[in-house]
């Protein structure tokens, strides 16, 4: 399964944070022990009063050329695993991440 898939509303993806990484960044698509596909994220900000998820969406859109107010935390507001939902053009995202973190 990819970390990302295609819906009506956009791309969901599945998200990996690490809050206190020292930097801003996607680290690539990691597999979870269940053998569900994550991308991983870290962000500088703490993880208290949603400082973390606000940096993982404002990295997501600066990635993505997107604006903030289309990248949207669906689940896992306080877990490391979480579900995002950025919307637009689905396909065009999608190919972006796959060129980026899926070439050899």
């Amino acid at each position: 399964m990819a970390a990302w898939s295609v819906t009506p509303d956009g791309l969901a993806l599945s998200v990996r944070l690490t809050p206190r990484g020292g930097r801003d960044g996607l680290d690539g698509v990691e597999t979870l022990a269940d053998g569900r596909d994550v991308l991983k994220a870290r962000v500088r900000s703490a993880p208290s009063e949603g400082e973390a998820n606000a940096a993982l969406i404002a990295l997501l859109a600066k990635e993505l050329s997107v604006s903030r107010s289309q990248v949207s935390l669906t689940a896992g507001a306080s877990a490391r695993l979480k579900r995002i939902l950025i919307r637009g053009d689905a396909q065009a995202l999608a190919a972006q991440l796959q060129k980026q973190f899926c070439e050899i």
